[in-house]
């Protein structure tokens, strides 16, 4: 079983590259059973959906749309 540290290393490259079959079902096991490591999925995934809203929004608003 995946340790916390290891958890979380595979989230942040899960955000940059796809996960091997084996590295996805080990996350899983993981957070299912973790409750902090499951709230830090949830906090990455927070932050880089507001990242790429933010860049839509400033690209739009440098184009003279709104």
């Amino acid at each position: 079983m995946l340790k916390c540290k290891e958890v979380t290393y595979l989230l942040s490259q899960a955000q940059d590259r796809p996960l091997k079959l084996a590295e996805r079902m080990n996350l899983k096991m993981h957070l299912a059973m973790c409750v902090g490591c499951t709230r830090y999925q949830k906090q990455i995934n927070f932050i880089r959906h507001a990242c790429r809203k933010f860049v839509v929004r400033e690209t739009r608003e440098g184009d003279g749309q709104s």
